[in-house]
């Protein structure tokens, strides 16, 4: 218990001191994450005026905030995550697990058919701070959210998904290549330094 004690504290002080998590808060962001895809999204463009995005694990909805303003109002934002919600304007909302039969079917009754331009996942396992562990966790996430990409996106669509540098990162890339047209790794200026997170957007879907 006091372990547990230590680094609630630990984070605690952490969020005081973060430059980030002040910001959102003055601008009304739901997470500091939201810079992230604000700044991959001003160097690459993807949420174009009127884009089909899905957010997957969405909570607490800093992603789908953006992409909510970016795409505008002719465009239409999806976010799903088992854990609840609060409204997001301009933001469809299911409350379901996308890796489950039923979460599946919830999220394409809600596209009606309709292809995606950008699926985007910042989802990470429950940090346990064992590696062997959290790594093999972060990659099956990964997997089911290229597994989504390939049924939804239309041609030429696009996956950004959250990545921790480690096992399996490179064979992963290289299954992504049989898929997409190009690769680029981001480390976003709100990703702290310490963190082995990175940000991978496979861009230029083909379908087989």
């Amino acid at each position: 218990m006091p372990r547990r004690k230590g680094s609630s504290q630990r984070w605690q002080r952490r969020q005081t001191r973060d430059p980030y998590v002040a910001r959102a808060q003055a601008e009304g962001w739901r997470s500091r994450a939201a810079f992230k895809l604000i700044e991959i999204d001003s160097r690459e463009r993807l949420l174009k005026s009127g884009a089909v995005v899905v957010d997957l694990g969405a909570a607490p909805g800093g992603w789908s905030q953006v992409a909510a303003r970016r795409v505008g109002p002719g465009g239409y934002v999806v976010a799903i995550d088992r854990l609840p919600l609060e409204p997001i304007e301009g933001v469809e909302i299911i409350e379901a697990d996308f890796m489950t039969d039923e979460g599946l079917e919830l999220l394409r009754e809600r596209l009606a058919g309709r292809g995606v331009d950008l699926v985007l996942s910042d989802m990470a396992p429950n940090i346990s701070g064992n590696r062997a562990i959290d790594q093999p966790r972060s990659m099956a996430l990964i997997d089911a959210a290229v597994e989504l990409a390939v049924e939804v996106l239309n041609p030429g669509g696009s996956l950004l998904t959250k990545l921790f540098q480690g096992e399996g990162q490179r064979e992963f890339e290289v299954r992504l290549r049989e898929r997409f047209g190009r690769i680029k790794r981001f480390k976003p200026k709100a990703s702290r330094p310490e963190s082995r997170e990175m940000y991978l957007l496979a861009s230029d879907y083909r379908m087989v």
